[in-house]
């Protein structure tokens, strides 16, 4: 369908009240684009797109709890043209660019705005946005996640990452063991790693990574194989390779 003519509905999320309203008032010059809700923060936001399915997203990034690239975790994207609206700065924008995905810098101009909405709705959201990939990419150098976003269900848990034990790869998933606690998020390992401080955390495994202050001790196990001995008493495979970078950081630490 012609994206000039089709009707577009749309989901507006921003925790600043002035800024959902100029959205509000500069979607009010498209007849074909209905505001079904606004939403002033990241949870309110994953139950009105699972509630309403909107075609277009307009998001903030910037929000306490869940952040937008939290939210986009949390929720189907199948079909949803997604327009970032950020404060963020020009290391980020760098980022979205690479990414292609549409966005606005705050404060945009009109000009600006109809750009977006004309080019997310021309798109007709066949792009594929891998939130956890776009966040670390996102991120000043340096700076890595404070928490990982879990979903189950209609639950959605926090888990600080200072408190992750470690993580193991299942398919299209990660288990993460935190405080006796297993929780199962959908993503890959690989994308958790560039999540993660390599200063902290180690990849010892191809399917596991370590927090570095839960290792207690490794020992050999068979022949050319070592076992990581955790503090909780779990015991974790480490490859040849992983074994290199965890004695390097360790020894780092000495």
């Amino acid at each position: 369908m012609n994206g000039a003519k089709r009707k577009w509905k749309a989901v507006i999320v921003d925790d600043e009240e002035l800024a959902r309203a100029l959205l509000r008032e500069m979607l009010n010059g498209h007849p074909e684009v209905e505001v079904l809700v606004e939403c002033g923060n990241g949870m309110e936001a994953v139950k009105a797109i699972g509630e309403h399915r909107p075609d277009l997203l307009f998001l903030d990034v910037q929000m306490p709890k869940l952040t937008g690239f939290d939210v986009l975790e949390l929720i189907d994207r199948n079909g949803v043209a997604i327009v970032f609206v950020t404060a963020f700065d020009q290391y980020a924008m760098k980022a979205f660019d690479v990414h292609a995905v549409d966005y606005l810098l705050k404060p945009f101009s009109r000009e600006r705005f109809e750009a977006a909405l004309e080019r997310a709705k021309s798109q007709e959201a066949k792009k594929a946005v891998d939130p956890a990939e776009l966040a670390a990419a996102s991120r000043p150098a340096g700076q890595y996640a404070e928490r990982i976003v879990v979903k189950d269900g209609s639950k959605v848990s926090l888990i600080a990452v200072s408190k992750l034990d470690y993580a193991e790869a299942l398919d299209d998933y990660v288990s993460l063991v935190s405080e006796g606690k297993k929780h199962l998020k959908q993503q890959t390992i690989s994308g958790l790693e560039l999540a993660l401080d390599p200063a902290l955390f180690v990849r010892i495994h191809r399917s596991y990574i370590v927090n570095l202050e839960r290792v207690a001790r490794i020992e050999p196990y068979g022949k050319d194989s070592k076992v990581a001995i955790l503090t909780n008493g779990a015991k974790l495979p480490v490859s040849r390779a992983g074994f290199a970078r965890l004695k390097a950081l360790l020894d780092d630490k000495k």
